[in-house]
C-alpha cells in the first residue's frame, strides 16, 4: 500500500505537469476591450461573436451582405493606440468575404454612410498569426466609414 501511494505521489505531479493549461484569450481579448472602452468613454454593443461597435452615425436603411462589395474609409489600431493601417482618407473598395471575420459581421451592421468603431477580438481578426506589424493574438480596432457598396 505504501509503494503504491509513493508511486502516485511520484506520478501525479508528471502528469499535472503535462497537462498545459490553453491560454483562454477570448477571455483576454474580452478583458482588453472592455477596458478600453472604459478608458476612451465609448458606449458600444456587442455580438454574440464577441465583436464589440460602435455606430456613431447608422447609415442608410439597407446594409450590405456577406456577398456584398464595399467601399470603406478607414483606420486601424491596436489597443495601445498603435495604428497599423489606414485608406489614408481614400475609399477602397473590396467583396466583404475576402477580409478578416470581425469586418465581414461588422461592416454589415452599418448602412450606407455609416461610420463607427468596430473592436474586433484576435479570433475574429488574426488570431495566433502575426501579420506584418500587428502580433499574434491581438485585438483590433477600427474606425470604419461605409462609403457603398453593391448587394449581389
Amino acid at each position: 500500500m505504501e509503494m503504491k501511494r509513493l508511486f502516485l505521489l511520484i506520478l501525479l505531479p508528471v502528469i499535472l505537469g503535462a497537462c498545459k493549461k490553453e491560454t483562454d484569450y477570448a477571455a483576454i481579448d474580452k478583458k482588453a476591450i472592455e477596458s478600453y472602452i472604459a478608458d476612451k468613454g465609448l458606449t458600444a454593443q456587442s455580438t454574440s461573436s464577441g465583436l464589440y461597435y460602435v455606430i456613431e452615425t447608422p447609415g442608410g436603411a439597407t446594409h450590405p451582405t456577406i456577398t456584398s462589395t464595399v467601399s470603406v474609409k478607414y483606420t486601424g489600431y491596436l489597443t495601445d493606440g498603435t495604428q497599423f493601417d489606414s485608406s489614408n482618407g481614400k475609399t477602397v473598395t473590396f467583396a466583404l468575404s475576402q477580409v478578416i471575420v470581425g469586418w465581414q459581421e461588422g461592416l454589415q451592421l452599418f448602412g450606407k454612410g455609416g461610420k463607427g468603431k468596430l473592436l474586433i477580438p484576435s479570433d475574429l481578426g488574426y488570431g495566433a498569426s502575426a501579420v506584418g506589424s500587428i502580433p499574434a493574438h491581438s485585438v483590433l480596432i477600427f474606425d470604419v466609414e461605409l462609403v457603398n457598396f453593391t448587394n449581389l
